[in-house]
């Protein structure tokens, strides 16, 4: 008002007031939000109502960021793989080795898909075993630096007990990923990771244990992500036709009376009952015009211009269908 001296002050009146802000997040890479044991990483808007004599009012509203992961990326789609082998040793004894082989399709998933398992486990020794499958989260928390670790075990699952002498045989043994927040891999303070452990238990003795790296991602796999090669070769049988060479001459199209029979014709100009509501509300000459040209035959072909002394700035508009 008038009577504010100073610049840019504008008096509120007494009743309800809304101002719009916006604010463009920042281009660079912005961590995901998470919220850790000994660390987090938070995103919020803070507003402040100034008042003369008064205290200010504040209000803070927090929102999520998500540093989008798509797992459709090549490197996400390799498949993981590895092989241990372990010997039984009590003191002068040695029993046979337990071998453990295990396979998984890919590197990246999203949170509610289930992981497929292919993995082989052959006891010769002495013991009965048990396998097993584990996801774990990894939380490093970097600071001063120094480097702070918690692991969390986020799903798992178990086999059958396999006595000496046996082997077993997962194929496709699936283990569903729960809702778990997505990997933080480019954050210089956070870090989370995911990875699966398949393992053998072993009574009285050290685990033997295969680690597969796994990215949890927020984009998940397209329908036709995991078949890239077949779809690739298959694009380039169907190429073929690129080789062949159009005729010299091109051919007329089909005669009208070849495609649309008369009893067709008839039964289109003909209303149908289902539309009748829709033709009252629709009354208008231009409804009439569609309904009149619905079946009627294209424009007859031809190679020759009937207007070949018209100048070529002027186009002649073609009828409306």
């Amino acid at each position: 008002d008038d009577d504010n001296s100073e610049e840019g002050l504008h008096t509120i009146h007494s009743g309800r007031h809304e101002y719009a802000f916006s604010f463009e997040l920042p281009q660079i890479p912005l961590a995901t939000s998470f919220e850790g044991r000994h660390g987090s990483v938070r995103y919020w808007v803070k507003a402040e109502l100034h008042r003369p004599w008064l205290l200010p009012v504040k209000l803070k509203k927090e929102f999520t960021v998500f540093e989008h992961i798509d797992i459709n990326t090549p490197s996400l789609l390799s498949p993981q793989a590895g092989t241990k082998e372990k010997t039984l040793c009590c003191w002068l004894c040695t029993s046979g080795p337990i071998s453990l082989s295990a396979k998984i399709e890919r590197k990246g998933y999203t949170p509610g898909e289930s992981i497929q398992i292919f993995a082989e486990i052959e006891n010769c020794s002495s013991r009965m075993v048990v396998p097993k499958a584990t996801i774990y989260q990894t939380q490093a928390f970097y600071a001063k630096g120094k480097m702070k670790e918690v692991r969390q075990l986020v799903a798992n699952l178990r086999g059958e007990s396999l006595s000496s002498g046996k082997t077993e045989t997962w194929n496709g043994k699936q283990l569903k990923i729960p809702p778990v927040s997505p990997s933080i891999l480019d954050c210089s303070i956070i870090r989370v990771e995911y990875s699966l452990m398949v393992y053998v238990d072993i009574p009285g003795a050290v685990d033997l244990f295969l680690n597969l790296p796994l990215v949890i991602g927020t984009i998940p796999l397209h329908p036709f992500g995991s078949r890239t090669s077949s779809v690739s070769s298959q694009g380039s049988v169907n190429m073929n036709w690129l080789g062949l060479t159009l005729p010299e001459r091109l051919e007329a199209p089909p005669s009208y009376a070849e495609v649309v029979t008369e009893e067709n014709r008839q039964s289109g100009l003909a209303p149908m009952a289902a539309f009748d509501d829709f033709q009252r509300a629709l009354q208008g000459p231009l409804f009439a015009y569609i309904q009149e040209f619905r079946f009627l035959p294209p424009p007859l072909y031809s190679e020759i211009d009937p207007n070949p002394d018209q100048p070529t700035d002027e186009i002649p508009s073609c009828p409306s269908r």
